[in-house]
């Protein structure tokens, strides 16, 4: 549970640390505002990703399922600045399959956390692997990173990319390339094409 008077103290601190007067009328009702944001951007501290992928669906047919361009906004863990950008899970069913909005629940659980992306991508396979116990799974984010656009390198523009697979697309190219075709990443099917 977040603990809002030591986030205020803290950003009281962080203020008069920076040269700022904590007493002039901008910045007066900051450090509750910031407590009541950090409350919801760190939301997922308290929340399983089981709750989301508990309830399934009978299905007949064990056809690839995927849910693109799920946009999710996280906060890196290094330097407590912003990343985001979008999700992408494709699972194949064994015999059942999830509500699509519980693949875009399960995300923000993981993405209202401190973070970095590559252990999001890996906490975001694992959980549909482990709950929904499907054939196959893969998971691509797409990010990018106010540590690195708006300090450091500053090089505004720059995404992250990262992937993680388990069970049956793991190993097979074929599902991996209709992954990306269903992405519709003309750029990696030219690749595979070569």
């Amino acid at each position: 549970m977040v603990d809002q008077k030591k986030i205020e103290d803290a950003v009281r601190l962080l203020l008069e640390g920076i040269g700022e007067n904590v007493d002039r009328e901008g910045l007066r009702e900051t450090p509750g505002r910031i407590a009541r944001m950090y409350e919801q951007i760190f939301a997922g501290m308290e929340e399983d990703a089981a709750v989301h992928l508990s309830k399934t669906f009978a299905v007949a047919s064990n056809e690839i399922v995927l849910v693109k361009d799920i946009t999710f906004y996280s906060m890196c863990e290094h330097h407590l600045m912003p990343f985001y950008g979008k999700a992408h899970i494709a699972y194949l069913p064994d015999g059942k399959v999830v509500g699509l909005s519980k693949l875009a629940r399960t995300v923000e659980v993981y993405a209202r956390r401190p973070q970095i992306q590559e252990q999001m991508t890996i906490q975001i396979v694992e959980a549909v692997m482990e709950h929904l116990k499907p054939q196959g799974v893969m998971v691509m984010l797409e990010a990018e990173h106010m540590c690195m656009t708006m300090r450091g390198v500053e090089k505004p523009g720059s995404r992250t990319v990262t992937m993680a697979s388990r069970g049956c697309f793991q190993n097979d190219s074929k599902l991996q390339a209709l992954f990306f075709q269903m992405l519709g990443d003309s750029k990696i099917q030219n690749e595979e094409s070569v």
